[in-house]
């Protein structure tokens, strides 16, 4: 807690290491160019300390991977929150690839990346190996960075990262939201251990409604169903060329919703920035984020448990250290 009274969230390296250094200054200079309602907002940072500190909005309700995937009668993610996180996250990832100053590259997108705040809104988060991109360049060519079964394959295969490399990723999403299944599932069975291979198989042979999760099968309309699963078959498609932008997602997602709740307007969306804004000069791209303290001297802070991001413990790991 902040001495004003606002609460904040404290990401920490929890070991001395240079290309963590890397993704941290990286995760400023990205955060500093964007400012969305749906994208998770830094504070501040300090670089002076043994490992940097990075300092973000608190956002209490934790990962949309653990309500996908440990759901409880409590609390159940219903149809209509996992098409309006859908919505949110597509609308974010649109800003980032055509709307924000310059165009940016998540790289790292996953259902643990989503963080949902008070009101269970979506905030996308952790930057840390997302790349901005110039105006006339298509792709960026690095070693493979990201998670197993989010992984563009064609990424994969020729280390070239494109915005639809984003898109498959999202895809992936999609596909955990209609059938409550990790990413990487649990079975003996090789071929069926990806859920994306395993979503495709399924689309392919008219098994839809046999993978989806229970309670999407009881409370949407059959219909919706079958758009948002087609839609997720097309944000996977193999061939990059053939996905659609995020965009046109967003913009699908919305008119799907559009039966039962009339959205605000689509350009408000993809194209909304914060009233509070910290630090953040968009025209210019600039930031008032400096380093050092982030706080006056006689700032004092304590930091709960539940801080933003948890170690992943399926990432790749061997990888050359980012330039920014």
């Amino acid at each position: 807690m902040l001495a004003d009274g606002r609460i904040v969230a404290v990401k920490k390296s929890k070991i001395v290491d240079e290309s963590q250094v890397d993704e941290f200054i990286n995760e400023v200079v990205i955060l500093s160019q964007i400012n969305h309602r749906n994208v998770v907002k830094l504070l501040g940072c300090c670089l002076e300390t043994d490992v940097p500190l990075l300092v973000y909005e608190f956002v209490p309700n934790g990962a949309l991977f653990q309500y996908i995937h440990d759901q409880t009668e409590e609390f159940p993610i219903t149809w209509e929150m996992r098409l309006r996180i859908a919505i949110e996250i597509s609308s974010a990832l649109a800003y980032l690839h055509s709307a924000a100053s310059i165009p940016i590259y998540h790289r790292d997108i996953k259902s643990a990346n989503i963080l949902l705040d008070d009101k269970y809104r979506a905030k996308v988060s952790d930057f840390g190996i997302s790349r901005s991109m110039m105006i006339d360049q298509t792709h960026l060519t690095t070693q493979v960075r990201g998670t197993f079964g989010y992984l563009d394959p064609e990424y994969f295969r020729s280390s070239q990262f494109t915005e639809k490399s984003d898109v498959y990723s999202f895809g992936v999403i999609l596909a955990e939201l209609l059938t409550g299944q990790k990413p990487i599932r649990s079975t003996i069975c090789e071929e069926n251990k990806s859920l994306a291979a395993y979503f495709l198989c399924a689309m392919e042979e008219d098994g839809l409604f046999e993978v989806l999760d229970s309670r999407v099968l009881k409370e949407a309309d059959k219909e919706e169903i079958i758009i948002v699963a087609k839609l997720a078959e097309r944000c996977l498609n193999l061939s990059g060329r053939k996905r659609p932008t995020m965009r046109e997602v967003a913009t699908e997602l919305i008119r799907i919703r559009e039966h039962s709740i009339m959205p605000p307007n689509f350009e408000e969306i993809i194209d909304c920035e914060d009233d509070d804004t910290v630090g953040h000069n968009l025209e210019s791209g600039s930031s008032s984020i400096g380093t050092g303290s982030f706080f006056n001297g006689a700032t004092t802070f304590s930091i709960g448990a539940n801080l933003l991001i948890s170690k992943d413990h399926d990432k790749i790991e061997e990888v050359l250290p980012l330039t920014v």
